[in-house]
């Protein structure tokens, strides 16, 4: 018998070695300018984002130098670029600063201890092939999220923006603190704030290939230095740290680790929600398949690199994925072509950062975000599901009101609650003949050209019954039942569930009853083998009979169409 070969199992888990042995090199180029442009965009992005997740700046390049490698190496997405993103930055900062650390070194710390839990914990999910998980969370909820933290994220800017003291509170207090206190606005700082704004808009608007992070970056620096900015009252970032991070474990207090936990699991939801939808993307563009479990692990290790090396949390951004992708991108060659410009940077290019304004970082994230504002896509869920729109809004206000983890918690329980109330309450459709298609059977509500049958009432769950929803199921197909002209057969049609538990075979034995005392014969079709195993450990087979049990549902409406009066 032959052996599997090693190195397919090793692709499995480490997909570099799968396609680095066939890389052509006819792709190199397109791979090494597209690394070239990501490094371009992250650069100035990291920097911000380290200042938004409260980190010095060199953290936003330390990120770089772990998360691009390790998920090159580990990831199965050709496109997705993984580095640090501004919903995690601010996660990190609003888990951390609840804890009041003492000082900027706790601050770190405890950053570090957050990052790789959330790592930890991914990779464990991916293990335990638990990517299903986030598909649990509403689309409109987390597009609300993710909405809000954006306006979260902007509001919290704005001080930059104006030179003005930040305020203290959530969303709206800040907000209107800053109005408060607009008297206070350096017209300095404020000026180069908007021009940076305005470059970054214009650039995205008229020529969208530059990136226009790295122009602003390099404008900033540069007025900044020739004008002396600094010395007309504009705060800069100052010296950045420079040469390679020591890795090392946080040292963290138990108490606070533990504290952390929810946090990290609100972040492992955001990032994995995020890249995975990116990644998918990508996939379906390009005509190949990602494995979300793969994901988790690839991601994971991305959060732990970074960790260890005192970085950002690192997810997988669409925007910095689309530059990757519009770059002309062939293979994960690319981000490591960026991780290694991200050494040299850290390494020799730290001192050209000093003169960069805070007000071009602040300009920066604004800008950043604001393609987390979907008003289109909440006007979209707005004319498909009134109620899905609604918990998308909630949650938005969820965070404004609320600050950032309360919200994100509301958007779990709502996507929980909109869950186990649409299973709860499964529509239970009333069949007739389709006179079009012969054997074929409609809802009658959908298409009132379906023709009932005498006597025969047609019923089909369109959900998987479970425990929770079987009372609902049954007390729909009393009712039908009880409607005149009373029926003399019910037909169940159980199409729709593989399989059927304890609970839901009690309503059913008890629906046979009630029909039965009735004089109504219940009969099912589509009945799959393990709920028919069932059925027949309960007795219900036995009550029903298995005379009325059809292979389909044609068969059981002519066998109560011939059945005697």
């Amino acid at each position: 018998m032959a052996q599997p070969d090693p190195s397919l199992r090793w692709a499995l888990h480490v997909p570099i070695v799968g396609w680095l042995p066939r890389y052509q090199r006819s792709w190199l180029g397109a791979d090494i300018i597209a690394g070239f442009t990501v490094w371009g965009l992250l650069i100035p992005e990291m920097i911000a984002y380290a200042s938004l997740a409260g980190l010095p700046p060199q953290a936003g390049l330390y990120t770089l130098l772990a998360s691009l490698a390790l998920y090159a190496i580990f990831g199965t997405s050709r496109q997705l670029i993984v580095a640090g993103t501004s919903a995690s930055a601010v996660l990190v900062y609003a888990a951390v600063s609840d804890l009041s650390p003492h000082s900027t070194s706790d601050y770190a710390t405890l950053a570090a201890a957050m990052i790789i839990t959330a790592g930890v914990l991914l990779a464990v999910a991916g293990l335990l092939k638990l990517g299903f998980i986030t598909e649990f969370l509403s689309r409109p909820v987390m597009t609300g999220f993710v909405f809000g933290l954006a306006i979260f994220v902007s509001v919290s800017q704005l001080p930059k923006l104006f030179e003005i003291e930040k305020g203290h509170g959530d969303t709206v207090q800040q907000f209107f603190h800053l109005v408060a206190n607009l008297d206070d606005t350096s017209l300095t700082t404020l000026a180069t704030g908007l021009g940076a704004l305005a470059v970054l808009f214009g650039i995205e608007r008229f020529a969208p290939r530059i990136p226009g992070g790295l122009v602003v970056l390099v404008l900033g620096i540069s007025f900044s230095a020739v004008l002396d900015l600094s010395g007309h009252g504009v705060a800069i970032i100052g010296d950045i740290t420079a040469g390679l991070p020591s890795p090392g474990f946080p040292s963290v207090a138990l108490g606070d680790l533990w504290v952390l936990v929810p946090s990290a699991l609100g972040m492992v939801l955001v990032i994995y929600s995020e890249a995975l939808g990116a990644a998918k993307t990508f996939a379906d563009q390009h005509g190949y398949r990602v494995d979300s479990n793969q994901e988790m692990i690839a991601l994971g290790l991305a959060n732990i690199g970074s960790g260890l090396f005192g970085g950002l949390a690192a997810g997988g951004g669409l925007s910095q994925s689309a530059v990757n992708d519009g770059a002309g991108a062939r293979t994960e060659l690319s981000p490591l072509v960026a991780a290694a410009l991200s050494l040299i940077t850290v390494v020799a290019l730290t001192p050209l950062f000093h003169d960069l304004p805070e007000a071009v970082l602040a300009a920066l994230i604004i800008h950043a975000v604001h393609h987390l504002m979907r008003v289109a896509q909440m006007r979209r869920y707005y004319r498909l599901d009134r109620w899905e729109f609604w918990l998308g809004i909630s949650t938005l206000l969820g965070v404004v009101v609320f600050e950032v983890l309360p919200g994100l918690g509301i958007g779990v329980v709502l996507s929980l609650v909109l869950l186990i109330g649409r299973a709860s309450r499964p529509k239970v459709s009333i069949l007739g003949r389709d006179l079009a298609q012969p054997g074929a059977y409609r809802d009658i509500e959908r298409d009132p050209d379906a023709q009932t049958i005498a006597g025969i009432l047609i019923v089909r769950p369109d959900a998987q019954l479970f425990y929770a929803n079987a009372q609902a199921v049954r007390d729909a197909i009393d009712t039908a039942a009880a409607a005149e002209p009373r029926p003399v057969v019910v037909i169940v049609d159980l199409d729709a569930n593989d399989d059927l538990d304890i609970t839901s075979a009690e309503h059913l034995t008890k629906l046979q009853g009630e029909l039965a005392a009735s004089g109504i014969q219940l009969c099912f079709a589509h009945v799959h083998d393990p709920a028919r195993d069932i059925m027949e450990a309960t007795g219900l087979l036995e009550r029903v009979g298995p005379e009325h049990f059809f292979v389909n549902l044609d068969t059981a409406v002519k066998w109560a169409e011939q059945r005697p009066s």
